[in-house]
């Protein structure tokens, strides 16, 4: 027979580590989605970079595979199941981005180019207050970057910094993830 004591203990244990296999899981599937998201936010910002005029059309491309590819990356590394509420919240996203960015506003190019990757990183940065802090200090780094370049980067060199800071980050982020 174990005390009182011992039980609050042992049970104390068993929770810490549900926290770490659930944590490990999110971190799994997170991980890979942002090294998907990571190649293709790199190679999204080399293409706009080198036909900048084509850049609407590049970003409504790398935005559908990404979703695309995102929602058949969790169906076969989860429980091989569809949840509708990733769809649904991909569609509220970029709705919202949508009329923050046309209706509401008229950005230029590079103000789109900043705006994205700040408002995709505001949600890592939520996320990880649930999730783990690797989710907050991705958010944030790549969104103080992007600023950084926002205001110090000139001309045509932004989407090439923004390729490295926020491509770049996401792939680097991604791997971090998976060795934590």
């Amino acid at each position: 027979m174990i005390g009182s004591k011992e039980a609050r203990e042992a049970l104390s244990e068993i929770d810490e580590m549900v926290r770490r296999v659930r944590q490990s899981q999110t971190y799994d599937i997170a991980s890979l989605t942002m090294i998907l998201w990571g190649a293709l936010v790199f190679a999204g910002n080399i293409a706009t970079w080198l036909w900048p005029r084509d850049g609407y059309d590049i970003w409504i491309a790398v935005n559908a595979v990404g979703v695309l590819a995102t929602l058949v990356m969790t169906y076969f590394r989860a429980a091989r199941s569809f949840d509708i509420r990733m769809l649904v919240a991909y569609l509220l996203f970029f709705a919202f981005g949508y009329l923050c960015t046309k209706v509401l506003g008229d950005f230029t190019p590079r103000q789109l180019g900043t705006f994205w990757p700040i408002y995709f990183m505001l949600f890592y940065a939520i996320a990880g207050l649930w999730l783990g802090y690797a989710f907050v200090l991705i958010g944030v780094g790549i969104s103080i970057l992007t600023l950084v370049g926002y205001f110090y980067v000139g001309g045509e060199a932004f989407s090439l910094w923004m390729a490295f800071v926020n491509g770049g980050g996401l792939l680097l982020g991604g791997l971090w993830m998976r060795r934590i």
